[in-house]
């Protein structure tokens, strides 16, 4: 089956699913640029990516499970974005106006809150590894996040290697269950404190505070309320100024 990219930007789930029956071949500008197989070759990651990597999608699951030794010989020589979670390979495309105009908002925010303070909040593209295990790394890059050991974490190559205490994730129609599911159960496992997940679709803010590996408390703001951190006592952000 030959298939145009926009088509497949547009619809990745329900190829995906297709590729199981047959191979789905991509095209572009009425050129064969990719296939999307069920065979768990060593390129289909980079085939799936590099045909959608213009698109609408915000994470592109390969399809397949993939090592870390796979995960970062994909990354070693790419400037496109990508995160490693429980063993799959998600592509990170441009993101939206909406979803920009959130970020923006919410970093002014933090960074004035944080002003003379010990922790610092840091924004995405920046790399986070989380480890469940000694032989399970993830890596992700929240849209926004609260460093309190930055000074103590930085490595020879001036990459962080400690764990955030605040992680903010801003959904899309893409991300929903990624953000809901799999990426809260891999910060409440690993230490993270809090985490906020963003929704530009209902303006609205959850706010989830974590102890000993558990949901402790959540709370929802919405409307004309003001989000407030738990951890972080004053640090608050009205939802009428960040969603406009």
């Amino acid at each position: 089956m030959h298939v145009n990219s926009t088509e497949i930007q547009n619809n990745f789930g329900k190829y995906l699913m297709m590729s199981l029956q047959e191979d789905i071949i991509i095209t572009k500008n009425g050129r064969e640029v990719a296939k999307l197989s069920a065979i768990q070759d060593k390129t289909s990651v980079e085939d799936a990516a590099s045909a959608v990597n213009e698109g609408a999608a915000d994470y592109i699951y390969s399809g397949r499970k993939a090592t870390y030794e796979e995960y970062l010989k994909l990354v070693e020589n790419s400037e496109e974005r990508y995160e490693y979670v429980d063993g799959e390979i998600y592509f990170l495309a441009s993101h939206k106006t909406t979803h920009q105009i959130v970020l923006k908002e919410l970093f002014v925010i933090f960074y004035n809150w944080f002003q003379g303070k010990k922790c610092t909040p840091m924004i995405a593209p920046y790399d986070i590894t989380l480890k469940r295990g000694e032989n399970d790394i993830n890596i992700v890059q929240p849209d926004l996040m609260v460093i309190c050991d930055l000074e103590k974490n930085l490595n020879e190559d001036d990459y962080y290697t400690g764990i955030p205490t605040l992680v903010v994730e801003i959904i899309s129609e893409y991300t929903r269950r990624k953000d809901f599911v799999k990426k809260l159960d891999l910060y409440m496992s690993c230490g993270i404190q809090e985490y906020w997940i963003v929704n530009p679709y209902n303006k609205e803010v959850t706010i989830f505070l974590f102890r000993d590996k558990d949901i402790y408390k959540n709370i929802t703001f919405r409307g004309h309320e003001t989000a407030k951190s738990f951890v972080f006592q004053g640090l608050t952000a009205d939802l009428e100024k960040v969603f406009g």
